[in-house]
């Protein structure tokens, strides 16, 4: 837990340097635009075809069309929202992330030696593939959101591993070796999905939400850098001992 909020509370100090600022805002400003403007032409259209599909059509047939229509709604919506968070995850992963790295490696951890792989086409299949099976897992546990709590405790789940699987193994890339990254993994596992649970609580602030991406990747950077900094102890690793296959994510 202390990890947690080291990482938490460097990711604020970070937020004072006024060039981390255009990183936090960029992915959030595209993707509120992108699909507030397609909400627009295709929410009604979503809306009517998840009434129609079930656990939605057993309510209207139990007389209850109103709460039918509601979780519709409400579902419309839902989906808006997480594709505006898919979207802006993606943008933060892909683009903002390897900024975000080089600028806090270089000012807060200089002495880490860069013995990972810089593997662009591994960084993008880790991000593509965790939000692919974000989704069919979204979508798969829906009809368990009509369960009371669940429709809370669900989302936040399922950001939290999509934050923890795109991002602890992206803040890792470059510098760690296959073994570092399966032991931080191994040693750290809880403390990664906390801090992806904590950070999963902020997209339900109406439009802080989509920063979070951004402040998502900024906190794995800060805790995973620490962690590999505290498991070298200070040791010097020869640059000898760069490996030579990709880190697998999980």
């Amino acid at each position: 837990m202390n990890e947690v909020m080291l990482a938490l509370l460097r990711s604020v100090k970070t937020l004072g340097r006024g060039r981390v600022w255009l990183l936090l805002l960029g992915p959030a400003a595209v993707a509120l635009v992108v699909w507030i403007g397609l909400a627009l032409f295709f929410l009604e259209t979503l809306i009517g075809s998840l009434i129609e599909q079930p656990p939605l059509t057993w309510l209207a047939g139990w007389g209850a069309l109103w709460l039918a229509k509601f979780a519709a709604v409400l579902g419309g919506w839902l989906l808006v929202l997480a594709a505006a968070f898919v979207t802006a995850m993606l943008l933060a992963a892909l683009f903002v992330m390897p900024l975000l790295l080089e600028h806090v490696a270089a000012a807060d951890y200089p002495e880490l030696a860069r013995l990972g792989k810089d593997s662009l086409a591994a960084a993008t299949w880790n991000s593509i593939s965790a939000v692919l099976l974000f989704i069919v897992g979204w979508l798969l546990t829906l009809p368990l959101w009509l369960i009371p709590g669940f429709a809370l405790l669900l989302p936040i789940l399922w950001m939290a591993w999509l934050t923890r699987r795109t991002f602890a193994y992206d803040a890792l890339t470059l510098h760690a070796t296959d073994e570092e990254w399966g032991a931080l993994r191994r040693q750290h596992g809880f403390p990664l999905l906390l801090l992806g649970v904590i950070l999963a609580l902020l997209t339900h602030i109406p439009v802080v939400g989509l920063l979070t991406p951004t402040l998502a990747a900024l906190a794995y950077t800060h805790y995973c850098l620490e962690a590999l900094r505290r498991w070298r102890q200070g040791a010097v690793v020869a640059a000898s001992s760069r490996p030579t296959t990709v880190k697998e994510a999980t």
